[in-house]
This record gives structure tokens, C-alpha cells and sequence, in this order.
């Protein structure tokens, strides 16, 4: 009887708590907060802690870099470590990381240790923020629908992709006061995180499976030396041995890591999912999109305090009309997706991308940000379309494999698209200006000797930690180099034009690739897949 004490216990006892999904997706976008405003933000500070702690050119870039080159090793790891341990808990342990990872670098001593101390916890920030951001992903998949995870995605992509907008901002105000508040802002930013996705009550479901260390240790010594060597060739030269040793090196441990993991019957990235032809397409169209989205963060940025001799908040904000364009089409794409599949937005993205990017290289030289602006958003737009459909597109298609997994994967492939195309796009830069600049001086009466010296110091002015400011001293060099700069803005413009056109290529070639996309929805399980994790794709 429905009387009973038995029953009534029964009856009394509380069902289990379901994800809060906005609570979910707020908790996941404060935590990926942190890792997205950092990798912008500690360029605008590199000046103010040169000067503090006086740090060498070359150990200032090592300390950028060595966020982006740890941030690119682990992001493989972070996603399996997702799949073993429970994506929630990830994310849990990945912003503790980071947190603790920030104050210590904002806590940094001065004197002969402080660049040592630096480059060690920016690497493990790079490290927290690989544990981090494909957990975080994963979770937002998770908890949302299949219905409503194109626009959750559309949304998670837009706001965080935004963020990255938000650090030359955020940096240029707090280095007003202080440049170690420039890490120490993460901490209440973590605390938000943490606490929202107690709230949440987001589910975890852990995997019983092994970590496959060999193929972890591969993977991160493949990817960090080849994303090394490209880091590294504008300070070591292309026709240096060692940019070519660490390149050619990583590259042959990335195909010893492929052949490892192909006889694994538990891998640590399933490289089956690639047999998928849609999500070899997504891949590829994200690598080429990433050839542009990053770089342009850095280029646009020193362009405008270099030839439209804007300061690093002005730049900020010439950065925003970008990502205007990006935000808006960032919400259509992701409704695209929902409704007709990802290979229609992407391929609207990449047209607009394309022909953004070149409408804007064409602008570069009129020196005016009126003229530009809506060639910047239309480029935005370009990307906006393309991020998330292409990323979500991927995540389903791979239903046999995790979540976090497939995003480990997705991320890896993004990260060393950015570090290529900084690495290539930022020598030909460098190499357009000088000879820009140093055939304006001759013109000038300036022996060829002299140019290229004075063209040398203009390019590491500008070009190194991404400080824009005219180079200071009393000696002639530094005075040939002031002197210089006030007539070298059209120089610089023209040399960034190349740098331009050669992202509209990389969307030109990414639409080409969207054509082989077979297209149509992907109806992946409606199901949660943190309450039933699929199992992994046979390897043979």
C-alpha cells in the first residue's frame, strides 16, 4: 500500500540534484576566464616588469612563451586526465593550479632569480590551464541538451574568445597601479569559478581506464620542441641549426607518439576519431582559421600603436571592433549549427574571413581606424562563424570517444596553429619592415650600413615583447632610431599588409577544405555523457 512507512520513506527521499546548466556554463566561463585573458595580458605589462626586475629581451620573451609552449604540451593530458579523473574534478584541480600558479608570479622577488622564477610558474600556469579548459568544455557539453548545446557552445566560444580582447584592456589599467596585480586579478576570478561549480552540482563520471604515460611524455616533448623551435626562430634565425633541430626534432617524436599510440588498446588520444572525414575537415578548418585568430591579437595590436601611434588602450579598443564581429557571428553560427550543421557556417566564415582579412590588409595603409573598422568586424564575423560550429561539429562526430578526449585533441591542434602562424607570420613581418625601413633611409642619404642598424632596432622595438615604445637612450643609435620611428609608420603599415594577406590566404585555403566537409546534423546521444561515458573507439 502506498501507506506503508516503507513506501513513504521510499517516497520521501530526494531525488537526485540535476546540473544546473547556467550555473554550469557561468562556472565554466570564469574558470576558462583566467587562461584566456592571460595570454594576452602579460605583453602589455612586459615594459613596466623589464624595467622592475630587469629582466633581459630574450627572458621576458621566454616568460610569454613559456605559457603558450606548456599551454600547448599538456592540452592532450589535460583532456585524458578529464576522461580518468572526472572532468569536474579537473577543473577543480586545474584552477587551483592556476590560481596559486598567478600569485606566486605576482609574488615574484627581485634580484637574480626573479627571470628563473618567472618563465617556472607562467610554464605551470600553462600547465593549469591545460588541465582547465578541455575539462571545462567537456562539462558544457555535458550538461546541456543536444538541442541546445550548438548555442550553449556558440556562447561558451563567443564570450571566451572575447576574453582574450579583454587582457591588453585589463592589463594596461592595472599596470597603472601595479603590473603584478596583473596576475593576482585571477584569484577572484577563481574563487567565483569555484564556488559556481560547487552550485552547479555538475556530475562526474570517471573512466576505468589507464593513463597512458608513454604516450603522454611523446606527445608533450613532440609538441613543446617543435612549438620551440617556432617560438624561437625570430631570436635564433630560420637559418639557424637550432630552430630546425627542435622543429624537424618534435615533429619526428610526434610521429614516433602517432605509431606508439596506434598498437594501444587504451591511448591517450584515440587517433581513430580521425578516420571520421567530418572531423578531419573541422580539425583542418579550425588549424587554418587559428593561423589568423591568435596572430592577429599581437598584430593588429602593435600595428596600431606603431603606425596609428595609438596607446595600449586605444589598440585595446581597435581590437574590440574585431570582436564585435566575432561575438555577433559567433550566436548565428552557433544556431546554424543547431539547425542546418557546421558546414554551412563554416563556409560563410571562411568567405567572410577571406575576404575580411584582405579588405582589411588593403586599409592598413590609411592610417586612420575610421576607414578600417568595418573590414575588422567583417574578418571577426569571418572567425566567429567558423570557432564554435567547427568545434562543437568535431566534439559530435567523435561519439565513440570522450568528450574531454576529443577536446584535448581539437585544442592541441588550435594551440600549435597559433604558434606556426606567430612564428611564420612574425618573421615576415620583420623581414618586410627592415627592408621597408631601411630602403626609406637610404632614400634619406643614410648609409646602407647605418639603415639596417637603425632598421634592426626599430624591429626589436617592436616586433620582440610587442613593446611599441620608441626606443630610449642618449647613444646614436637609440637617437638614429627615435628620429626614425616618426617616419617609418607607412613602413611598418606596408609590412603588416603581408601579414594580413597571408591570413586571408589561410581562410582562403580553410574554405577549400570546408567543401570536403560531407555536411548534415549530427544527432549525438541525448543522454548525459558524464551519467553513461561512451566507450572508446577500437584502435584496429
Amino acid at each position: 500500500m502506498s501507506g506503508t512507512p516503507a513506501a513513504q520513506g521510499a517516497a520521501a527521499e530526494p531525488a537526485p540534484r540535476t546540473p544546473h546548466q547556467t550555473l554550469a556554463l557561468a562556472a565554466m566561463l570564469f574558470a576558462v576566464a583566467m587562461t584566456f585573458i592571460d595570454q594576452t595580458i602579460v605583453s602589455i605589462a612586459a615594459p613596466d616588469i623589464v624595467d622592475e626586475l630587469g629582466l633581459s629581451s630574450s627572458g621576458m620573451q621566454w616568460v610569454v612563451n613559456a605559457y603558450l609552449l606548456s599551454l600547448a604540451a599538456f592540452f592532450a593530458l589535460g583532456g585524458r586526465l578529464a576522461d580518468l579523473l572526472g572532468p569536474r574534478r579537473i577543473v577543480i584541480i586545474g584552477t587551483l593550479v592556476f590560481v596559486v600558479s598567478s600569485v606566486l608570479c605576482g609574488c615574484v622577488p627581485k634580484g637574480d632569480f626573479a627571470q628563473s622564477w618567472l618563465i617556472i610558474f607562467r610554464a605551470t600556469q600553462g600547465f593549469g590551464a591545460a588541465l582547465l579548459f578541455p575539462a571545462a568544455l567537456a562539462v558544457v557539453v555535458a550538461v546541456f541538451p543536444v538541442e541546445r548545446r550548438g548555442r550553449a557552445l556558440a556562447l561558451f566560444f563567443g564570450l571566451s574568445g572575447a576574453l582574450t580582447a579583454v587582457g591588453p584592456l585589463l592589463g594596461g589599467w592595472l599596470t597603472g597601479w601595479t603590473w603584478r596585480a596583473i596576475f593576482w586579478v585571477n584569484v577572484p576570478v577563481a574563487v567565483v569559478a569555484l564556488v559556481l561549480t560547487v552550485m552547479a552540482h555538475v556530475k562526474d563520471v570517471r573512466r576505468a581506464e589507464k593513463l597512458d604515460g608513454v604516450g603522454a611524455v611523446l606527445i608533450a616533448v613532440g609538441m613543446g620542441l617543435s612549438v620551440l623551435g617556432f617560438q624561437q626562430s625570430a631570436y635564433w634565425g630560420w637559418d639557424s641549426a637550432a630552430t630546425w633541430a627542435c622543429i624537424v626534432g618534435g615533429l619526428a617524436v610526434l610521429v614516433l607518439f602517432w605509431r606508439y599510440e596506434r598498437g594501444r588498446r587504451q591511448p591517450l588520444v584515440n587517433l581513430a576519431v580521425f578516420r571520421d572525414k567530418a572531423f578531419t575537415v573541422d580539425s583542418l578548418v579550425l588549424f587554418f582559421a587559428m593561423l589568423a585568430f591568435v596572430p592577429v591579437f599581437f598584430f593588429a595590436s602593435v600595428y596600431a600603436q606603431v603606425s596609428l601611434s595609438a596607446s595600449p588602450n586605444q589598440a585595446a579598443l581597435y581590437l574590440l571592433y574585431f570582436f564585435a564581429g566575432f561575438a555577433i557571428a559567433s550566436q548565428w553560427g552557433g544556431r546554424m549549427l543547431d539547425n542546418k550543421g557546421a558546414r554551412l557556417p563554416m563556409k560563410i566564415g571562411t568567405i567572410l574571413g577571406a575576404v575580411g582579412f584582405a579588405l582589411w590588409a588593403g586599409k592598413l595603409t590609411h592610417l586612420s581606424m575610421h576607414d578600417q573598422w568595418p573590414y575588422v568586424a567583417l574578418a571577426g564575423a569571418g572567425i566567429g562563424f567558423i570557432l564554435a560550429p567547427a568545434s562543437t561539429d568535431a566534439v559530435n562526430r567523435a561519439i565513440g570517444a570522450s568528450y574531454g578526449e576529443v577536446t584535448g585533441i581539437t585544442q592541441t591542434i588550435r594551440n600549435y596553429a597559433a604558434s606556426v602562424g606567430l612564428a611564420v607570420l612574425g618573421t615576415l613581418l620583420t623581414h618586410r619592415m627592415t627592408e621597408n625601413v631601411v630602403s626609406t633611409l637610404t632614400s634619406q642619404g643614410l648609409s646602407q650600413d647605418s639603415a639596417k642598424g637603425v632598421a634592426k632596432s626599430i624591429a626589436e622595438a617592436v616586433t620582440g615583447n610587442g613593446d611599441a615604445r620608441v626606443p630610449s637612450g642618449t647613444g646614436s643609435a637609440a637617437t638614429a632610431a627615435r628620429d626614425a620611428m616618426s617616419g617609418v609608420r607607412m613602413d611598418f603599415a606596408e609590412a603588416n599588409q603581408w601579414v594580413f594577406y597571408g591570413m586571408a590566404i589561410a581562410l582562403g585555403i580553410a574554405f577549400l577544405i570546408a567543401l570536403r566537409h560531407p555536411g548534415g546534423k549530427v544527432t549525438p546521444p541525448t543522454s548525459l555523457p558524464m551519467e553513461a561515458p561512451a566507450p572508446p573507439i577500437p584502435t584496429h
